[in-house]
């Protein structure tokens, strides 16, 4: 039996304290103020599962204005711990929306407690920009995405000023802001 509340609740910190907080992404602070990120809990864990439990989310995006509800954050504490398959499943989903009419309408963003860019080592701590306390599935209007763009947003600088902040992070705060990664990956 998983606790859904307390496992929502790590996930909102996390966001609060690290993607709001270290402010990476500078696009999240309005929606998370007036309410309109929806976290959800991936209840059966596999990928049957989380197909179901996507398509609900899809239809609730589709049916709900972005005045309301901006984005959701499917979190799955489990069945999706293995990095590499959860990455297989992530490229999986990236066809599967395509194939069902999504494209252009809504892209998934991945984030992990062991995530891993291809040209990174895994101790590596520009990691941490997309670490997770638990594997999630970010579903993100890709309307909302084209606004910013067209608002003249500097899309394309956020992924290394993330890596800047967090480099900076003295090692006690990025102990304190991911305890559930190896102390490894906090060292500089």
């Amino acid at each position: 039996m998983i606790d859904i509340d307390k496992i929502q609740k790590q996930t909102q910190q996390w966001f609060e304290q690290v993607v709001l907080g270290l402010n990476l992404c500078p696009f999240a602070h309005v929606p998370a103020k007036e309410g309109r990120v929806r976290f959800c809990v991936l209840e059966v864990p596999d990928e049957r599962g989380l197909l179901m439990l996507l398509e609900r989310e899809l239809n609730r995006l589709r049916c709900v204005p972005a005045t309301e509800l901006e984005t959701t954050i499917i979190i799955a504490p489990k069945g999706f711990d293995d990095f590499f398959y959860y990455m297989t499943v992530i490229e999986y989903l990236a066809q599967w929306l395509a194939q069902e009419g999504w494209e252009g309408e809504v892209q998934i963003a991945s984030f992990h407690p062991e995530y891993q860019f291809a040209h990174t080592q895994p101790g590596d701590r520009e990691n941490l920009t997309n670490c997770s306390p638990y594997p999630l599935f970010h579903l993100i209007r890709e309307a909302s995405l084209t606004r910013v763009i067209d608002q003249g947003a500097d899309t394309a600088a956020i992924p290394e000023r993330n890596i800047a902040t967090i480099e900076a992070l003295p090692q006690q705060e990025c102990l304190k802001l991911f305890p559930y990664v190896e102390a490894l990956l906090c060292k500089r």
